[in-house]
């Protein structure tokens, strides 16, 4: 971390605000150091970010709730119905409280008729 002496004394620097540390930068800063990412492509701060919230939910609604786990497989089998009902059951109150799976689904449904009439004008 960067620091600076203010009055002999050591001070940390201030969080860098998000508008300002962007994946480009990102990006770059780790071929300069020759650096490879730790997950994703290089430069996807922002997916580990979301990553790492999505990791935190689960552990959170999910595993130690759940626990204690006796086997891997019982992990597996509730991870997968956990997954099942994070994207077609749960509601997305951010969005109309509508299931991600819907809301997806209705996406690619507005960008299909969109294309078509696209396609039907030209």
């Amino acid at each position: 971390m960067v620091c600076y002496i203010h009055r002999n004394w050591l001070v940390l620097r201030p969080p860098v605000e998000s508008a300002q540390y962007t994946s480009i930068a990102f990006t770059e800063r780790l071929a300069e150091a020759g650096a490879a990412p730790s997950v994703g492509s290089v430069g996807d701060a922002y997916d580990n970010a979301l990553a790492e919230s999505i990791i935190g939910l689960f552990k959170t609604e999910l595993i130690k709730p759940g626990g204690p786990w006796k086997t891997v497989e019982q992990v597996e089998i509730a991870t997968l119905e956990y997954v099942d009902w994070f994207n077609h059951r749960r509601l997305f109150e951010a969005c109309g409280d509508v299931p991600p799976a819907e809301l997806e689904a209705a996406h690619y449904r507005q960008h299909a008729a969109l294309a078509e009439a696209g396609h039907s004008t030209a």
